[in-house]
């Protein structure tokens, strides 16, 4: 039976238990560490990932970070190929569809809810934010601002 584990679940937020549930991994906010004992909730601690915006192996640095935790299970969204493998190397246990709130995530999970991943469920590099965001607005101000007011100077040359 499940109950006597520690679960790492990616988090948007460092709001605990009530955090939402990051569908990315390696490049969550934060790790909501939870320990059960007894299939009930013990112990919750919130780490901030410091893999979060690196610009490659994300994964693999959040995959460190979670065994250093003592964890042996992960809820996440998703996992991507560099995080699956560093995980199952560190014999961690990944289970995906996770959403919500972390306290209902953890509930699910209990509840034989969430599906367990044995690989990779989406590709390299997922999660960056590859908008662009070149921002083309010009932004010149095309008002004129000539003063074109009309006004001839009366009084001068009279």
């Amino acid at each position: 039976m499940k109950g006597n584990e520690i679960i790492a679940v990616s988090s948007q937020a460092l709001d605990g238990l009530n955090a939402p549930v990051d569908p990315r991994f390696g490049r969550c906010r934060a790790f909501t560490i939870v320990t059960l004992g007894n299939g009930k909730i013990q112990n919750v601690q919130v780490i901030e990932n410091a893999g979060m915006m690196a610009s490659g192996g994300a994964g693999i640095q959040a995959a460190q970070l979670v065994s250093n935790t003592g964890a042996n299970v992960v809820l996440t969204g998703n996992v991507g190929p560099n995080a699956s493998q560093a995980l199952q190397g560190l014999g961690i246990s990944v289970y995906i569809g996770a959403s919500g709130t972390v306290e209902s995530a953890i509930n699910d999970y209990l509840q034989g809810k969430l599906q367990q991943a044995t690989s990779a469920t989406v590709p390299s590099h997922f999660g960056m934010g590859r908008g662009g965001g070149m921002g083309r607005g010009g932004g010149m101000g095309r008002g004129g601002g000539m003063g074109r007011g009309g006004g001839r100077g009366r009084g001068q040359f009279r």
